[in-house]
């Protein structure tokens, strides 16, 4: 079991940065491929970016390939999104997840999620 709690959403302005965090309790945080997805209001949960279990490897979405940036820390138990060069379009709320495979931006293929952090990025 894997729960999962997420921090450092905001409101910034178009061009801006935000650091979101995911912190993870469990001592089998670092076997699992760690994602982050976002849903905007009246819109589907979207694929933002996962990393591999060791950190390794990582797999964006293409628009926001470029500006964000994840990574882990296993000591920590914790999974960072920097997010640069935001956008208005990248207002939602975001969510961190867990899943045992790598690679998929499937929501139904991560086994754990957190509750959400607001991001709102003004233009």
């Amino acid at each position: 079991q894997v729960q999962l709690v997420e921090s450092g959403g905001g409101l910034v302005q178009a061009g801006g940065s935000l650091r979101l965090s995911c912190a993870a309790s469990g001592r089998t945080f670092s076997s699992y491929a760690m994602g982050w997805f976002r849903q905007a209001p009246g819109k589907e949960r979207d694929f933002v970016a996962a990393v591999n279990w060791s950190g390794a490897s990582t797999y964006y979405a293409d628009s926001v390939k470029g500006r964000f940036t994840i990574s882990r820390d296993n000591a920590k138990n914790t999974v960072n999104l920097q997010m640069n060069s935001l956008k208005p379009e990248d207002t939602a709320v975001y969510y961190c997840a867990a899943a045992r495979l790598f690679g998929t931006r499937f929501s139904r293929d991560y086994n754990y999620w957190g509750q959400g952090t607001q991001v709102t990025v003004s233009s």
